[in-house]
């Protein structure tokens, strides 16, 4: 299972996703990815002054209006190595930033983005895909990225505490889900991914143990009985 997490693996699997993606996230997430995604770039707080914004793992562009609210008057940056992803986020990039995203191509592992440069860095619905040594490479680029004190918030939908509900989210997840994606998009084994993914990733636990080590103050979070876990905080001076 371990060729699941290599990169041209993740890139082909999103862009082969990416006509649906959106939709088909609302749906996984039983409607509750959009209040979770309001809820994770909640904690990044608001601010009118002139800051140097980035969502990773942009995919469709999900996060950019809620961005755009809390930072007004920011520069902003998002990242994705899916192409697909990237072609199909452009009309959004257009409508919500009005040609003034910065929209980079690139895989944030090995990025060329500067150094202490962002304020703010959001990403979500991308931790699962990564295994554990790359979320270490993750964190350091974080890290490496933020200038001190600056602020970050991931999200992520995970294995529920509750037993029965677990036992119903696998079932919705790991088969209904793959059958609308035969139906709907005539692919059942893509979306099929998805909950292998959430398996596997569980929760944003071992993640706040990862960031921890690399100097960053980290907070975990639990949304609606931990079908979704989320991080944030910020890099200490």
């Amino acid at each position: 299972m371990n060729n699941i997490y290599e990169p041209k693996f993740v890139k082909q699997l999103f862009n082969q996703m990416s006509g649906s993606y959106e939709r088909m996230n609302y749906i996984t997430s039983f409607g509750f990815s959009i209040r979770w995604r309001k809820q994770f770039l909640n904690k990044l707080g608001k601010s009118n002054e002139k800051l140097s914004v980035i969502d990773l793992l942009s995919g469709l562009g999900e996060n950019w209006t809620y961005l755009k609210q809390n930072f007004p008057n920011s520069n902003f940056s998002a990242l994705d190595f899916s192409e697909e992803m990237i072609a199909h986020s452009k009309n959004k990039a257009n409508k919500v930033f009005r040609n003034q995203l910065n929209l980079l191509c690139e895989n944030i592992l090995q990025s060329n983005l500067e150094s202490d440069f962002f304020d703010v860095v959001s990403c979500a619905y991308g931790l699962k895909t990564f295994n554990s040594q790359q979320l270490e490479i993750l964190a350091k680029e974080v890290s490496r990225i933020l200038k001190p004190n600056g602020k970050f918030s991931f999200v992520e939908v995970s294995k529920p505490r509750n037993k029965i509900l677990y036992s119903v989210y696998k079932f919705y997840l790991g088969k209904m889900i793959p059958v609308l994606g035969k139906l709907f998009l005539g692919n059942p084994n893509d979306y099929k991914m998805l909950w292998v993914y959430t398996e596997n990733f569980e929760n944003c636990n071992r993640v706040k143990e990862i960031f921890e080590k690399h100097h960053l103050k980290v907070n975990i979070e639990s949304y609606f009985y931990g079908c979704a876990t989320g991080i944030h905080g910020e890099k200490m001076k």
